[in-house]
């Protein structure tokens, strides 16, 4: 079941409040404090609902109320609140004593929001408009701690035309036969074509040679 409405509406006045109305409200509040709102218009003697009475009390009959436009101060408060909090007004007007949650509301609405968007802010993240956004960082991130590799690794056949030149006169010596490359003992008369011998090649060629 459903909660009960606060009172009866079809018996209830609506629209804009009259100053008889607001001095019976602050009257009863004054002398008995304010209580159950379900109880108190019919106690006040005011034909209204109980909700109503307590909004008109917070948002305009209060003594503590702050009246006037906002302060600078204020505003920087209530953005520092809202990146913390969210829309989360009633929590943001306990730190502003005399704002109501719906003043504040209102004022961010229709100032404060135009305010950052016209700073190039967003009203929502409180960040840059162009900074991109945290997936996209994460993936810049990723990418600069793992760069791309290439892996398009080949194997290059070994130079026939040098080996069989060197094997035809008879210039490559026991070091390279082995397939040591750059040795100290290397006696070759051409050693510039040391440099692309291919060790595995050379052994097995070697080897030919020796059983023919």
């Amino acid at each position: 079941m459903g909660r009960s409405p606060c009172c009866e509406k079809a018996h209830t006045n609506k629209g804009a409040w009259t100053k008889e109305e607001d001095d019976r409200l602050v009257g009863y509040i004054r002398a008995h404090g304010e209580g159950c709102w379900r109880s108190l218009p019919k106690a006040a003697g005011l034909l209204r609902c109980g909700k109503s009475c307590r909004l008109r009390w917070i948002n305009y009959l209060r003594p503590d109320l702050k009246r006037g436009n906002f302060t600078q101060e204020e505003d920087q408060i209530i953005i520092k609140l809202h990146s913390l909090l969210g829309n989360k007004w009633s929590l943001i007007a306990g730190r502003l004593p005399g704002r109501t949650d719906n003043e504040i509301k209102n004022y961010w609405n229709t100032h404060i929001r135009r305010k950052l968007v016209s700073q190039g802010i967003d009203p929502t993240t409180h960040r840059p408009m162009n900074e991109p956004s945290a997936s996209q960082q994460s993936k810049e991130e990723r990418r600069e701690k793992c760069p791309d590799l290439n892996l398009d690794l080949r194997i290059n056949p070994p130079y026939q035309q040098q080996k069989q030149q060197l094997f035809k006169t008879g210039t490559l010596c026991f070091a390279c036969s082995l397939g040591i490359q750059n040795s100290k003992d290397c006696s070759c008369t051409n050693a510039s074509t040391n440099s692309g011998y291919d060790f595995l090649s050379g052994v097995l060629d070697y080897r030919r040679l020796e059983m023919k």
